[in-house]
């Protein structure tokens, strides 16, 4: 039974709290918040030697500073996406792992996904990706772009399926009804010709989470919600073949957790560490840095129609 502590006690933070409490090879030993009155224990230093390991669900500006305290003094860590708003942050995360020798795993949770994991399976040539990831505006998470928020788990499932280098990125997006860019297109252009088309956004007025895949005589299409994988095929004579492999269905929250404590106690490394949840951040922030020209033809655009010039 692994002591576990939740660092974080905003609404993702009590999520991980439940699925703590519910399984079977885990205690909530402590809960972490700055606010008194969401948690007992305001500092995560408090944490040191009385915890196995600990998630971190804190603002991504605070991720390295807690989780490289933590790594340092003996508590493996999972920690939210993305692993930091930086990469330098990112380093200093997956150094202190390194020189301490401790478990770091990232929450990009649809890895864990039923129907993701059915993917990787039959995924074999990728050439084209079309993705959308819609979402109804929430409060939550509003200090990142929408590409951090929710599209950083669509580009790395894309990087864990093409064995290709990326050699372009294009990318537009638009802030909406906050500070920071709301809804974004992105396209990817791999080496081996592989394109991959994108689009996420947090002010739909639905929830919208589909992946389709085109690969050599094959065309895959995935639903995340439903958690289900079609598979439609050409073959001799031009007919179509359709297969829709089983799928056992699962929250890919506790699928998480329960693979973070098998790599806790055998030493494994995670199916998604500090180094490919750095490589998809890495994409993640040249994606901004893009955006941020399409912004500024935006603004001036805004700007003209305010002033009538």
């Amino acid at each position: 039974m692994k002591r576990v502590a939740v660092v974080g006690a905003g609404q993702f933070g009590q999520n991980h709290m439940r699925v703590v409490r519910e399984s079977p090879n885990a205690e909530l030993t402590a809960i972490v918040d700055t606010d008194a009155a969401k948690a007992p224990i305001q500092d995560h230093r408090e944490l040191y030697g009385s915890v196995d390991a600990a998630i971190i669900s804190a603002p991504t500006v605070f991720h390295a500073e807690i989780g490289c305290d933590l790594l340092a003094n003996g508590i493996d860590v999972l920690i939210e996406k993305p692993i930091a708003p930086d990469l330098e942050s990112a380093d200093r995360l997956v150094e202190t792992a390194a020189r301490y020798g401790r478990i770091l795993q990232v929450g990009h949770l649809e890895r864990f996904n039923p129907a993701v994991i059915a993917l990787e399976g039959i995924a074999t040539l990728p050439l084209f990706f079309e993705i959308h990831r819609m979402s109804v505006f929430s409060p939550r998470s509003l200090d990142v772009d929408v590409v951090l928020d929710l599209m950083i788990h669509d580009l790395d499932i894309v990087l864990a399926l093409v064995r290709s280098p990326l050699e372009e990125v294009r990318a537009a997006g638009v802030s909406i009804l906050s500070s920071k860019v709301d809804i974004a297109n992105v396209r990817l252009q791999f080496h081996d010709g592989c394109i991959a088309n994108l689009t996420a956004s947090r002010v739909s007025t639905e929830k919208v989470r589909k992946l389709r895949l085109f690969q050599p005589q094959e065309y895959l299409s995935l639903d995340y919600a439903r958690q289900d994988l079609a598979a439609f095929s050409v073959g001799p004579g031009q007919q179509i073949g359709f297969r829709q492999p089983a799928i056992e269905k699962g929250e890919p929250l506790k699928l998480q957790f329960e693979s973070f404590l098998d790599c806790v106690e055998t030493r494994r490394k995670p199916k998604l560490d500090g180094a490919d949840a750095r490589r998809t951040l890495e994409l993640a922030l040249a994606i901004v840095a893009k955006m941020k020209d399409h912004s500024e033809v935006v603004s001036r655009t805004i700007s003209t129609q305010r002033t009538g010039a």
